[in-house]
């Protein structure tokens, strides 16, 4: 495949077919450094609203919707990790990003950026893992199936007060624009796609990946996430090898709830030499 164009400051996103699919991307910035973004289950690439003109101006950034989010292809059967690692390959290659990349991921986006990180090592620079899913309990295992039931019987409303009290609370509801925005999307997700990455999730385990991560990484917690609590997270890091380990006044979605505070810890450690 040819290298799509990157020289632009200012983009629309666009897509193109890739792997089986076509995906939603957008780049810009200029630099001799590139980000990647990779949203969070349930998001798209307008999760990173918020961040994406700072970090832009220090950074070639890359952000996409993931296959079956957003205005990618919709996910017609079962989806596995390796399905959504190979995608970011393909469009790091369709791009001619073949230096190491920095990546910057979102609870399972973040998850997926450690994956990535110790799959495709020479691919990677620096790690920030905001809320890491890398895997579930037996418990979490039957509500991601039941959730995934939910929403093929229902649709994506009947989980959206379950799902955003415990991701985005009230206490972290300060722009409430933002938050019904960020809602709205939520709700628009394909109810098939969205089950079928709830079916993943309870499928992976990415405990084998951690120690095999060379790239500098910093995880963050967030301190009111419902979800994926501190201690949890803190776990996952000290199994990496080169890590950093904060816990941050924030929640699941950290890049839309308190983007200010991604910024202020993700732009010092991605600039580092």
């Amino acid at each position: 495949m040819s290298h799509l164009s990157t020289e632009c400051v200012i983009s629309k996103p666009q897509w193109v077919e890739l792997h089986g699919a076509s995906i939603r991307y957008e780049v810009a910035g200029k630099g001799p450094q590139t980000l990647v973004l990779i949203h969070e289950a349930g998001g798209t690439l307008e999760s990173w609203d918020a961040v994406w003109g700072t970090l832009t101006q220090h950074f070639r950034v890359l952000r996409y919707d993931q296959r079956g989010f957003g205005l990618s292809e919709k996910i017609g059967g079962a989806l596995s990790l390796e399905t959504v690692l190979k995608d970011l390959e393909a469009l790091l290659d369709a791009l001619g990003w073949t230096a190491p990349n920095h990546l910057l991921g979102g609870a399972l986006g973040a998850g997926f950026a450690l994956a990535f990180a110790a799959r495709y090592a020479s691919r990677v620079a620096r790690v920030v893992a905001c809320n890491p899913a890398t895997g579930v309990s037996a418990k979490g295992k039957i509500y991601l199936e039941e959730r995934a039931k939910k929403v093929l019987q229902e649709g994506m409303r009947s989980m959206v007060e379950i799902s955003l009290d415990n991701a985005y609370p009230p206490l972290l509801r300060t722009d409430l624009n933002r938050y019904e925005q960020y809602k709205g999307r939520w709700l628009s997700n394909d109810p098939q796609s969205f089950a079928a990455m709830n079916r993943m999730v309870a499928a992976m385990d990415l405990s084998a990946d951690f120690s095999r991560i060379q790239a500098p990484t910093l995880v963050i917690a967030g301190l009111h996430d419902r979800l994926r609590a501190p201690e949890e997270i803190e776990s996952v890091a000290r199994l990496i090898p080169n890590v950093c380990f904060e816990v941050l006044n924030t929640g699941h979605f950290m890049a839309v709830q308190t983007p200010q505070l991604v910024l202020d810890w993700a732009l010092p450690f991605l600039s580092k030499k």
